[in-house]
């Protein structure tokens, strides 16, 4: 089957890449507003980009709902920073708490009922549960699309502190199966674990 993403809609096309690039990463991206007011809300078009400066990316939708911009992109423009927390096992459920369209003076910390740890070095709050957090600087926002519903930003920051928790370090590595890492698929409800990993060697370098 070929298929001309021209001649469908946006959310189609949609429907096919989150159906084919999984599993997805999830980006629970914290944030403040210009207010104060805590904000925190998951992406799974989530990657770390290069380690030089340590840099990672996601990407916020405009809304289908109403072509709005999401809190989430107005706080780090406005504030030039922002926390990604990263999702384990037992914080899924209380993670899709933050996934709703919620108005911009909710405090999704407080919805969900998570204790959010300062920053050391931005102020914008992270998920003091979590077992990896990101302190992050805006580089850059770049528009993709036409502005309407179905285009987005891709959002560059680096990552200007690592918040790692002490059992997950081994040998200067993260051990994925201490981490249990939740990873986002296709559908409203679709979501997997690390169960089952296996390795397949590199062949030597000439």
């Amino acid at each position: 089957m070929i298929i001309d993403p021209a001649t469908q809609s946006f959310k189609d096309n949609y429907k096919l890449m989150i159906g084919s690039i999984l599993p997805r990463p999830i980006a629970w991206v914290s944030t403040r507003s210009p207010e104060g007011v805590p904000n925190l809300a998951p992406f799974s078009f989530f990657m770390g980009v290069c380690s030089r400066p340590p840099t990672l990316a996601f990407a916020p939708a405009i809304r289908a709902t109403d072509g709005a911009t999401k809190d989430t992109l107005n706080n780090i423009r406005d504030t030039k920073e922002f926390g990604v927390n990263i999702v384990s096992e037992d914080l899924a459920e209380v993670m899709v708490q933050t996934s709703g369209e919620y108005p911009p003076d909710v405090d999704e910390f407080a919805l969900a009922g998570l204790q959010p740890e300062p920053g050391q070095v931005i102020a914008a709050p992270l998920v003091k549960a979590s077992p990896v957090r990101f302190e992050c600087r805006l580089t850059r926002i770049i528009p993709v699309g036409d502005g309407k519903p179905g285009s987005g930003f891709v959002v560059l920051g680096e990552i200007v502190r690592f918040h790692v928790r002490d059992d997950l370090i081994q040998e200067g590595r993260i051990d994925i199966q201490a981490l249990r890492p939740v990873g986002r698929l296709a559908g409203s409800a679709g979501y997997c674990r690390i169960t089952d990993t296996f390795e397949i060697r590199r062949p030597p370098k000439p």
